[in-house]
């Protein structure tokens, strides 16, 4: 009889080892799987039309200072796993927007130079100086900063 019950403990303890390790691995790449499909859509077509890199930019800074926390005083592995995945998976996002933008810009560039292009007006952002050289006005690169960053 003592044997079939501690047999049926160690089930019940091996269950509960295995349920916990389980939810370990679900709470580690759970915050990341919801970016696969965008990663992939993103890659598919080429547009990072409707991600936000301000999220990821949120995230990377909260992910981080977990880590900075679990240095001071370490809490679960779970969590600090979870925070490295997040990183990467963010990282893993910046990167792909980052590239695919760039590639949209050199093609856009590329189509505006093939074409007739209308000479372009400076007057407003440019001045040249006594040795003719072209210079941008004072102020003149934050504002197009501002205007290409949508922050105006």
């Amino acid at each position: 009889m003592d044997g079939g019950v501690g047999l049926q403990e160690e089930d019940v303890e091996t269950s509960w080892t295995l349920l916990s390790w389980l939810a370990s691995c679900l709470m580690v790449f759970g915050g990341a799987l919801p970016y696969v499909p965008q990663y992939q859509e993103i890659q598919r077509s080429s547009n990072t039309e409707g991600f936000s890199t301000r999220v990821c930019l949120v995230l990377l800074i909260a992910n981080i200072l977990r880590i900075f926390f679990w240095i001071g005083k370490q809490f679960e592995l779970t969590l600090l796993l979870q925070s490295v995945v997040m990183i990467l998976t963010m990282f893993a996002m910046l990167h792909l927007c980052c590239t695919v933008q760039s590639t949209n810009r050199v093609s856009t560039k590329q189509h505006r130079l093939s074409g007739n292009v209308p000479p372009i007006d400076c007057t407003n952002t440019c001045s040249i100086n006594a040795s003719s050289q072209l210079l941008p006005k004072e102020g003149a690169i934050v504002e197009d900063f501002l205007l290409l960053s949508g922050l105006t």
